[in-house]
């Protein structure tokens, strides 16, 4: 899946950008069909995997910057000549992107119907009959749409239209954790809100913050499909927030605490109208109880859960 918003970012600050993705894979790889990462003269972004197989392609993507803009396709195998021994094979594609060619072939993506962008790689200028009929079957099915795919020398990948909107309610140690770690995966943005002006944990970095407002007017222009973590310093705060979150539809919705915090605020949100399986839509404890208690082991226990509810997405998405 291509990520035009990311792309774009990376053109407009360091200008000409390689884009390795890997096109097809076979047998045992290091990362999956779709994997990409980013290459400038000075710095990269992603991962295709690693080692020596990524050395190799950031160091052909810097040769392709300085020398010409034509895509380049290579076929790696994963062996002995490369110094792995995953066994298997990649293809990889390299592109050469420069604010023009993204600017017209992001908003050809984002005019067409099929979510796709089709990008001529090698072979014929003119789109092949078979290509567009794979577009269009893409379009008109429902069907599960791949990584990526290079048929015909035309690359065809998804492009990105929006990431899960996250949005941490308290930015202590434990909500700065929790952004950290999924603040850089591609298929989230991060929001971290505060009614302190100043957290506990000190400067969260470069995170997406609101701080000094009351996090139930953050919730408020929350869109529909948006995961929620409720963990501020305050549990008066947090019971607001509980209550305020069983008026919408939401993702996913986990509130941070201890089976006794849960058992007091289930009999306190049913004392203000909530029903029992309306409450069950919120998650508490969250994470990995079995992690333990240190802020970064209840972030990475709760990220799992959230990332593997983004594959097998949680029940309670709509509110009652």
């Amino acid at each position: 899946m291509i990520d035009f918003e990311a792309l774009g970012e990376a053109v407009k600050s360091h200008g000409r950008v390689a884009r390795v993705v890997i096109a097809d894979s076979k047998g045992s790889t290091p990362r999956e069909r779709g994997a990409s990462m980013l290459v400038w003269e000075e710095g990269t972004d992603g991962s295709i995997g690693g080692g020596r197989l990524e050395y190799q392609a950031v160091a052909r993507a810097v040769e392709l910057l300085g020398s010409r803009s034509a895509p380049d396709v290579r076929r790696q195998p994963l062996g002995p000549g490369l110094g792995q021994c995953c066994g298997g094979s990649l293809t990889l594609v390299t592109e050469i992107w420069d604010e023009p060619l993204w600017l017209e072939a992001s908003t050809v993506a984002s005019g067409s119907d099929s979510g796709i962008s089709a990008r001529r790689i090698t072979g014929s200028t003119e789109m092949p009959g078979r290509v567009v009929k794979r577009i269009a079957a893409l379009a008109s099915d429902g069907e599960i749409k791949p990584a990526v795919e290079l048929m015909d020398g035309w690359l065809l990948e998804p492009a990105r239209t929006r990431r899960l909107p996250v949005f941490i309610y308290g930015a202590g140690h434990v909500g700065t954790a929790l952004a950290r770690i999924l603040d850089p995966l591609p298929d989230v943005q991060v929001t971290v809100t505060d009614i302190r002006t100043r957290p506990a944990c000190g400067s969260p970095g470069d995170l997406r913050l609101s701080l000094g407002r009351r996090p139930g007017e953050v919730m408020a222009g929350t869109p529909p499909d948006a995961a929620h973590f409720i963990m501020t310093h305050d549990h008066e705060l947090d019971l607001e927030l509980c209550h305020l979150v069983l008026d919408r539809s939401f993702f996913y919705a986990g509130l941070i605490g201890s089976e006794t915090k849960w058992t007091r605020f289930r009999r306190r949100l049913m004392s203000l109208g909530r029903s029992e399986a309306d409450i069950d839509r919120i998650e508490c404890p969250i994470g990995v109880t079995g992690l333990g208690k240190h802020p970064q082991a209840i972030a990475i226990g709760t990220a799992a859960r959230l990332m593997n509810g983004c594959k097998t997405p949680f029940g309670s998405v709509a509110a009652t």
